[in-house]
């Protein structure tokens, strides 16, 4: 039987050693943050206390709250070492020098609790190495974890178990990774570099042989091996880059050292001068001085350059012209492949030798395709696996491409000449095994995923802008598809619709997508389209629709659900506002950035954030700390950087949940929704006591201040002015209450007369084209 694990030690703080200890404290889970003592320090926990310091400084941020930051403990090695009794599972993250690591896990052996995990973040040594000459009762208990950098953010861990590697301490590591740390585990053979590394790096190395080769401009080459396979837009080059070039030698010369002599890696390493001579000199990538693309300072400039890979000298950063992705395309992969100038050569040298390598790697690093595409596109941000791409692409036409080429078929691409790798057979997507049948992709308990439901059913209502879909028990999902889940009219139609739908048949709402984002915020241009036209009117309504629905969705007689994750902005944030209840994946960047584009919350936003804190019984009373609060907030346009801290900023409630696994969202949010439904009760109707006219004057002369300062802008006085209008209640008397429909009638009022300002509508034009805000 597996166990729990509740407390976590983390032997080396270094920059991985430290991320992995700042996301289990992200889970809620002590962890012991342990190093070495440097030779004559007078603290002797100076080095893990300097980690923790360092990221809490550190930018994207590691923890996702300072409350996290808290349950990291700094020790050292030397006289903490006994406190791992007590922990659950010890994660060694220290150099990666076989006889340390040995003698560290003796030292660990002596010290842990029996039967507790031991597991090794190393992406090099393999696991018969590690434990090679170590007890018994330690080859029971060790596995690697294969974290990816940064810890928090990348969604990838890999999992390597031995032969004697009890099953029940896998399984409660793997359960660990996934419900509290938020990972996708792929499970990989213990062959060097496993799955992501040893086919990310074949893949980049024999990219950036290929365009020395081809003699090409950097950004010509990551123009290809970018976006027209889904790629990150860095390319391979920008991606070099953000990893640093220094550390690709270590990663290429382990896999050289442990490879066979017949594996085609081999043919893939060159030496490259300018390379060599970018590293020596310090041009490393980002953390260097720069590394194949810079930003040139000198004389007070900031000039991107790019590096010329024939000359190795730095020239102006030029746009990438590739014949073969002018006009659309590269959307045809095979035609992209198979194009005779040099943007099809590069494509055709690199990826089809990289998709050829893909399918050798079954079953020799992974029983099943499903693992290696699930592990480029966690490790690697590929859109599509490589299994995936071939599906695209056709295995026949990608056989007939290596042929040509005089390279080697694989058997798993023979196998699937005819066939594809995945199919979907009555609504269940299926793989393609070795022995050419096929097998049910299988989730995990507790994983539910709109994308799967789609294949068994139809939606029970659709328009151009959002769906409503059956996900059973008496559940409906409401899915955003506009464009970047923007809200629009046909978003605010179908939510109404949803509401009478549930009433009448079923018993909660889900409010879910499974796009980068739950919602950017409402379509800024189609409103800049109305008030260009002079349509104000058509604005108006759909401001005071927008209120109605939301203002319906707070007060229905069932409960409604948001789940957001990534970005839930403006409109978006407002729905969170309003609903009985949110589940939010941990990595849910929310907030009400209206300002910001020159206008206000309203659709209820400003009026629900006023509730909230004047409902806080911890925070001050009084009809001016609340609107002052909530001011502060929505004038600077702040952003929550994690759902932890959305619920310091109070765009969640403390009742509200938090998922880690992005893919557990939804069956978390749909669990949420019907425990709530016996009994349900929606929220009365409030009235608030606000400061009226001086708290307006109060909050004038704050902004004012700022404006002195260089702070605000001109028309940031003008917003200002308004929100404050809105959060101090107008011209009322402080002393008489004002009911949250006047407060909801000021919104309309406020944002009408900012949209129709010249500066608001710059501001928004300004976004949309080059989103970014306009300080005017």
């Amino acid at each position: 039987m597996s166990f729990e694990i509740k407390k976590v030690a983390v032997i080396g703080a270094g920059v991985m050693g430290a991320g992995i200890a700042a996301h289990v404290a992200n889970a809620g889970v002590e962890v012991l943050l342990l190093d070495i003592v440097p030779e004559g320090a007078a603290n002797r926990n100076t080095i893990a206390e300097k980690a923790v310091e360092k990221l809490l400084k550190a930018d994207p941020a590691p923890f996702m709250s300072k409350a996290a930051a808290k349950l990291v403990k700094p020790g050292n090695i030397e006289d903490n070492l006994a406190d791992i009794a007590d922990c659950d599972l010890i994660i060694e993250a220290i150099i990666e020098r076989l006889d340390l690591k040995q003698a560290l896990y003796a030292k660990i052996e002596a010290a842990r609790r029996p039967g507790s995990a031991v597991s090794s973040n190393t992406s090099t040594i393999p696991l018969a190495d590690l434990t090679a000459g170590l007890p018994e009762s330690f080859r029971r208990d060790f596995l690697i974890t294969h974290f990816f950098n940064p810890p928090r953010y990348m969604r990838l861990l890999e999992i390597v178990s031995g032969p004697e590697t009890n099953p029940d301490t896998v399984a409660a590591v793997a359960r660990f990774a996934d419900v509290k740390l938020g990972k996708t585990v792929v499970m990989c053979k213990d062959t060097p570099g496993f799955i992501a590394n040893r086919l990310g790096t074949y893949w980049l190395q024999l990219a950036v042989g290929e365009a020395f080769a081809l003699g090409m401009k950097v950004e010509d080459a990551d123009a290809v091996m970018g976006r027209p396979f889904g790629f990150p837009k860095t390319g391979v080059f920008g991606l070099i880059d953000l990893v640093g070039l220094d550390l690709m030698p270590h990663v290429q010369g382990s896999l050289k050292r442990a490879l066979p002599a017949t594996d085609p890696f081999h043919a893939t390493l060159r030496d490259e001068p300018l390379i060599e001579k970018m590293i020596s000199t310090g041009y490393t990538g980002r953390k260097g001085k720069g590394g194949f693309y810079r930003l040139n300072r000198e004389g007070g400039q900031k000039l991107k350059e790019a590096i010329d890979l024939s000359t190795g000298t730095y020239r102006p950063q030029a746009k990438a012209q590739v014949a073969e992705l002018e006009d659309g395309g590269g959307r045809d992969l095979f035609a992209l492949l198979s194009a005779p100038g040099e943007g099809g050569r590069y494509a055709r040298s690199v990826m089809v030798r990289t998709l050829a390598y893909a399918a050798r790697l079954v079953p020799e690093a992974a029983d099943d395709i499903v693992s290696i595409d699930d592990a480029m596109r966690l490790g690697y941000n590929w859109k599509s696996g490589p299994f995936e791409l071939i599906d695209k692409i056709g295995a026949a036409r990608l056989i007939e491409l290596l042929k040509a080429d005089g390279e080697k078929v694989p058997p798993l691409l023979a196998l699937a000449a005819d066939t594809p790798f995945y199919r979907v057979e009555n609504g269940q997507r299926q793989y393609l095994t070795l022995d050419g049948t096929y097998r049910d992709i299988v989730r995990p308990q507790g994983v539910l995923l709109l994308a799967d439901i789609k294949l068994k059913s139809q939606p029970l209502a659709k328009n151009g802008s959002a769906a409503l879909w059956d996900i059973g028990d008496g559940v409906v999902c409401l899915e955003f598809t506009s464009k970047s889940n923007s809200l629009d009219e046909g978003i605010i139609t179908m939510l109404a619709k949803a509401l009478k739908l549930v009433k009448d048949k079923y018993k909660a709402l889900v409010i879910y997508n499974e796009g980068s984002n739950f919602s950017v915020g409402a379509n800024l241009g189609l409103a800049l389209f109305a008030c260009n036209i002079g349509a104000f009117g058509e604005v108006e309504k759909l401001v005071a629709a927008g209120q109605k629905t939301y203002q319906d969705v707070k007060y229905a007689p069932f409960p409604v659900v948001a789940a957001p994750s990534g970005l839930a902005l403006g409109g978006g944030c407002e729905i969170l506002l309003h609903v009985g209840a949110v589940q939010a994946h941990a990595e849910s960047y929310i907030g009400l950035v209206e300002c910001g584009v020159g206008v206000l919350p309203a659709w209820g936003g400003c009026t629900a954030m006023l509730e909230r804190w004047v409902a806080d019984p911890k925070f001050p009373k009084g009809p001016m700390p609340a609107p002052s609060k909530v001011f502060e907030t929505v004038s600077t346009a702040t952003v929550a950087k994690s759902a932890a801290e959305a619920k310091e900023l109070k765009f969640l409630r403390e009742g509200d949940g938090i998922t880690m696994n992005r893919d557990r969202l939804l069956a978390d949010a749909k669990a949420k929704a019907l425990s709530m439904v016996d009994g349900y009760q929606p929220p009365k109707p409030v009235e608030f006591f606000l400061p009226g006219p001086s708290g307006k004057a109060a909050m004038d002369m704050a902004v004012e201040g700022f404006a002195k300062k260089g702070l605000a802008t001109r028309h940031d006085k003008v917003v200002s002015a308004a929100l404050a209008e809105v959060l101090t209640g107008g011209d009322a008397d402080h002393i008489a209450p004002v009911p949250a429909t006047r407060v909801l009638e000021l919104e309309r009022e406020g944002f009408m007369k900012l949209i129709r300002t010249t500066a608001t509508l710059d501001r928004i034009e300004h976004v949309l084209e080059t989103g970014r805000p306009l300080r005017n």
